[in-house]
């Protein structure tokens, strides 16, 4: 994961661009936002789908789960308008 932020960066200046522009770095933390809740529904998704096979009433804590980390990204996009 690192080195795609590194990869990122080299990308961004060789084109000209610099990291400190905020319209820059409002997409990186987006961007790195929403590659955090993606690993994070990875395991919660896979454990959540589990827990139903062996008992069905587990549905709604297991969807609630699974959606929780994307108000990471919500609030991600929140800090981009404020911004």
């Amino acid at each position: 994961m690192l080195e795609a932020t590194n990869e990122l960066g080299n990308a961004v200046l060789s084109t000209g661009g610099t990291l400190t522009d905020p319209s820059a770095a409002a997409a990186l933390a987006v961007g790195l936002a929403a590659l955090g809740a993606g690993y994070a529904e990875r395991g919660i998704g896979s454990a959540a789908v589990g827990a139903m096979a062996e008992d069905d009433d587990l549905f709604v804590n297991g969807l609630i789960l699974t959606v929780l980390p994307e108000t990471i990204v919500i609030l991600a996009l929140v800090v981009v308008f404020i911004v």
